[in-house]
């Protein structure tokens, strides 16, 4: 066994944030009853209640400034009780000759997290999608080594608004070309799964048709294998689909690529993911970032066909995005084409994707990485010197000795309920928000082409819409 210990990611970046953020809880948080409530104790009328969600759902209103249906007044009293947009700054680049949308959101305490929009246009047999990849966490606890966003350690958990205040921002912005948000996909910074309730509740506004109005199977939530959660998923029977981030079949590897399998190996997350697929009908996905020479053998796609052979579920490989500290670089063509073709051989349904946006760093966490500035020289060395040594372990079948990474709190058990905001009937409260729970990382932006792989073997339950989308390298 090696004794080699990669460094955690540096706590010197979380530490660098502002402390504190603005405590008013966001609008995009709030149920319609909590929103209907507030305005009933500020003496309003009930219409109210609908002007409000009409300004925040159906309008391109940005803040409550920019809402004319409502006095000035009242909305001057709103926004000292509420925030209309969680979102405090953005910067957008724009990347594929417009085809990709890199956002960098600043949050209330400084915190920065990103969104990927992705255009795809329409054809003879398919209907122009908008897609967008969005994050659950500031910074990742899982620690993935060829991820950017594991590089920036976990920050925080963001608040239902924080999350859906991201598809808000990306539909104003779709909504000057005339355009709409079709899908939408947890696969941005941060492990959805360690923030499950904010996530659930994130995931009921963006489908709910009083709110945003997405349909529930246009939407993604992606995990790198948080068993619990997983299981929780599976007792709500929801329609969304499930992405599971694999990267390896075997767990000496897989520990090294994804740590939290030191905690739930490989075997136990399909299992989980199996489970949810016979619950809700639903294919379920699983993500393969091709590193050359690390898991992108025949004997690497031979073990992901016994792990997934009958299952139905369907494997998207993307090449790695690349990422300045460590040592690997993306697998050549030829080497994800035979290894795609061997999963297809095998039965199991398999799309390569090419990446998207890699002028304006679409990978998760590249632009949050890039502000936060770069490690310095030496500690990069080291680190790439210890995953070279760290692979050269797994890949002679070695369990990693290291633990799983700190944080990953399970996720609450199922049926447990979503906690309510608290009585505001005292002067000057405001709602609560729902936070979410636990810890997390993800990936870039990649876009789908064939490569001739046989279909997944054939399903009575419905297939997902439009297909899903994004990542490059979690």
């Amino acid at each position: 066994m090696s004794d080699a210990t990669i460094p955690a990611p540096s706590a010197s970046r979380a530490a660098a944030a502002p402390a504190g953020g603005d405590p008013r809880p966001g609008l995009a948080g709030l149920a319609e009853d909590e929103v209907a409530r507030l305005l009933a104790e500020l003496g309003e009328p009930s219409f109210r209640a609908r002007q409000v969600a009409d300004a925040a759902w159906r309008s391109d209103a940005a803040d409550w400034a920019d809402v004319s249906t409502l006095a000035r007044p009242l909305r001057a009293t709103l926004a000292g009780r509420l925030r209309f947009d969680t979102v405090a700054d953005t910067t957008v680049r724009v990347g594929d000759g417009g085809a990709t949308e890199k956002a960098l959101h600043r949050l209330s305490d400084g915190r920065l997290v990103e969104s990927v929009l992705m255009h795809y246009p329409g054809g003879v047999d398919r209907r122009e999608r908008a897609t967008l990849c969005l994050s659950s966490q500031a910074g990742c606890a899982v620690g993935c080594p060829f991820c950017a966003t594991g590089e920036l350690g976990f920050e925080r958990d963001l608040e239902v608004a924080e999350i859906v205040d991201q598809a808000r921002h990306a539909r104003r912005r779709l909504a000057v070309a005339g355009r709409h948000l079709t899908n939408v996909v947890f696969m941005g910074m941060g492990e959805p799964l360690l923030n499950l309730d904010a996530v659930l509740a994130a995931a009921a506004a963006l489908t709910d048709p009083a709110r945003f109005g997405l349909g529930a199977r246009h939407i993604t939530i992606s995990t790198s294998g948080v068993v619990p959660g997983i299981e929780r998923l599976a007792s709500l029977r929801p329609q969304w689909t499930l992405t599971i981030s694999l990267h390896a079949g075997r767990d000496a590897l897989r520990d090294l690529l994804v740590p939290l399998n030191r905690r739930w190996p490989v075997a136990e997350v399909v299992a989980a993911a199996r489970a949810y697929g016979r619950e809700t009908g639903r294919r379920v996905s699983y993500e393969y970032v091709m590193i050359e020479g690390i898991n992108d053998t025949i004997a690497d796609a031979d073990a992901v066909v016994s792990l997934l052979r009958g299952s139905g579920a369907h494997v998207n490989c993307i090449p790695m995005n690349p990422v300045a500290h460590t040592p690997w670089r993306a697998s050549g063509p030829e080497r994800i084409a035979a290894f795609a073709a061997r999963l297809g051989d095998a039965g199991i349904g398999v799309t390569v994707r090419r990446n998207r946006g890699q002028e304006v760093g679409a990978a998760c966490g590249q632009l949050a990485a890039e502000q936060a500035g770069e490690p310095a020289g030496p500690t990069v060395a080291r680190r790439r010197e210890l995953l070279v040594a760290a692979s050269t372990a797994a890949l002679r079948g070695e369990r990693s000795a290291e633990p799983p990474p700190a944080g990953l709190g399970v996720a609450p058990k199922p049926g447990r309920a979503r906690p309510k905001a608290p009585d505001t009937a005292r002067q000057g409260a405001a709602p609560a928000v729902s936070r979410g729970a636990p810890d997390a990382t993800r990936r870039g932006a990649p876009d789908a082409t064939r490569r001739g792989a046989r279909p997944a073997p054939s399903r009575t339950s419905p297939r997902r819409p439009g297909g899903t989308t994004p990542r490059g390298s979690r």
